[in-house]
This record gives C-alpha cells, sequence and structure tokens, in this order.
C-alpha cells in the first residue's frame, strides 16, 4: 500500500499549505518525555559539573601545565568553554541524532504515519515541519547548556576573564561575545548529524535505530580521522572539525578552520537531507 500522493487530493489540495503547523507540532513534541528529559539534562549537567569540582581534588601539586579542569573554576566563561569541550564530540550529537532520528520513525513505529499524509499532508510538507521542530529543539539545547553553565560560572567563580591553556586572556564581555559565536558555529556544524538521522530516520520503522545509526556514523568518523594515513582524505570527514570552535576563543581569531566547518556541516546536511527528501517521497507507507 503506497501513501496519496500529492496529485490525488482533488479539491483538499489548496488546505494541504495550513496543514500540520511548525506550532502544533513543537507542542506535540515539548509533551513528550524524551524531550522534557533532554531539555532538562542541559540544565542539570553544569550543576553536576560544578558539583564534581566541589567534591573532587584539584590537580596534584607538581603537575606539569594547567588544564581546562583547573582553569574551568576561575571563571565564569573557563567554567562554559569546560562544560562545551565535555559536551560537543558526544552529548550534542546525541541530542541532535535524538531529536531528527525521531522525526518520521516515530510515526511509522506507531503506526500513524499513513494516517499524517491522509490528513492530507504533503510527503514533503511532512518531513520538513518536523526537520524544522526538530532543529529548534536542538538549537534550544546548544543555547540552554552554555547559558546555564555562564549563569551559574559566573556566579559561583565570578565574572573574571577567559583564560586559555596557552595563557591568552579575554575580558569577561569579549568572552560571553565569543562564546554566542560557539553556539552558532556548532549549531552549523552538527546539521550533518541532524542530516544523517532524518535519512536514517526515514529509511527506517525503528526510531532508536536511526538514532544509534547517526552516533554510530559520528564515532565511526571520529575514529577513521585519528588514523593519519588517510591523509588529506580525513578533511572530507564530517567530524574532522570537531573542535574547530575553539579558534573563537584566541586572541586573534584565525577564522579559516570555522569557516571550513560551518561550510563541511552545511554540505554533508545539504546532501544527506536532499537524499531523505528523495527516499521519503518514494517509499512505500505501510504503517
Amino acid at each position: 500500500m503506497t501513501g496519496l500522493e500529492d496529485h490525488r487530493l482533488g479539491p483538499r489540495q489548496a488546505s494541504t499549505g495550513t496543514t500540520l503547523p511548525v506550532r502544533i507540532e513543537l507542542l506535540r513534541q515539548l509533551r513528550r518525555r524524551r524531550t522534557q528529559i533532554t531539555l532538562a539534562l542541559a540544565v542539570v549537567l553544569p550543576v553536576v559539573l560544578w558539583i564534581a569540582f566541589s567534591v573532587g581534588n584539584s590537580s596534584p601539586p607538581g603537575a606539569a601545565g594547567v588544564s581546562l579542569t583547573d582553569l574551568a573554576q576561575t571563571s565564569g566563561p573557563n567554567f562554559t568553554v569546560f562544560a562545551l569541550f565535555s559536551s560537543a564530540s558526544f552529548l550534542f550529537v546525541v541530542v541532535v541524532a535524538l531529536f531528527f532520528g525521531d522525526t518520521v520513525a516515530s510515526e511509522a513505529s506507531w503506526s500513524s504515519l499513513r494516517y499524517l499524509l491522509a490528513i492530507p499532508v504533503p510527503r514533503v510538507r511532512l518531513l520538513r515541519q518536523k526537520v524544522i521542530v526538530a532543529g529548534i529543539l536542538s538549537a534550544s539545547v546548544l543555547v540552554l547548556l552554555p547559558v546555564v553553565a555562564l549563569a551559574l560560572g559566573t556566579l559561583v567563580y565570578g565574572d573574571g576573564a577567559y583564560s586559555s591553556p596557552t595563557g591568552e586572556s579575554l575580558p569577561y564581555g569579549t568572552a560571553v561575545l565569543r562564546l554566542a559565536l560557539v553556539v552558532v558555529y556548532l549549531a552549523l556544524y552538527l546539521g550533518w548529524v541532524g542530516g544523517v538521522a532524518t535519512l536514517l530516520s526515514v529509511a527506517t520503522d525503528a526510531p532508536l535505530g536511526a538514532v544509534g545509526g547517526a552516533v554510530m556514523v559520528s564515532i565511526l568518523s571520529q575514529i577513521l580521522d585519528t588514523i593519519d594515513a588517510l591523509g588529506s582524505i580525513r578533511d572530507a570527514l564530517p567530524t574532522h572539525y570537531d573542535f574547530a570552535w575553539s579558534d573563537l576563543l584566541t586572541l586573534d581569531v584565525d577564522a579559516g578552520e570555522v569557516v571550513r566547518g560551518a561550510l563541511s556541516g552545511l554540505v554533508w546536511a545539504t546532501a544527506f537531507g536532499a537524499t531523505a527528501v528523495w527516499w521519503f517521497r518514494r517509499k512505500d507507507i505501510t504503517s
């Protein structure tokens, strides 16, 4: 059984442009327990890190160099940077994969996908609306975690300057602005994860498979990126620019890696997203 095709909707075609509005879909997703838990995690993680610092031991006497952990306890911006380093390469990947991988696969697993298409909601519009909502929720986590970390870190450790392990320093106001740019970079760069998860979401009826598959792609890419024998091929890997955002926290910013990382994320997101649309338009909807 195939889903209703857009050109067969007849007189109801005019109403398809108003079906499944973003506001309704967003409210629907916000009521889900997994969304609430994920947003709560973004708030709780900085608190957990602060507690860990409070009960843990500092670097032993005579330890060489200054670590990010030591610097995290010197100011609000430093604490925020530590929270971002702790989250960027895995937690944020899982969050984006969760929201995007659940878009279509969850509807298929609940046997509600064909009924959504029969409202009628054109397939491309259905996918677009769900991707927009997934993007809003993912961006919310990317913003919420550093905002909470900055507020908590400033309250506990003060509004001092940001200090890097290399000895560079940025005034508090400048550091906050740079952190905002870091969040923008992560939102663009992690678009590739959303693209992979969306493609897997339309290719399978198992939400866990779509989410887990996107995370596994990220892990595999990170492993391949450590193999020096691959040479310049590694530059094309989606995870090659995982920490390019750290260049935004230097005194004299070299935006080369940052721009390449953002473009890489957008290119991969476009490629995977276009494939997802192509696949979904031709998919046999049986549930």
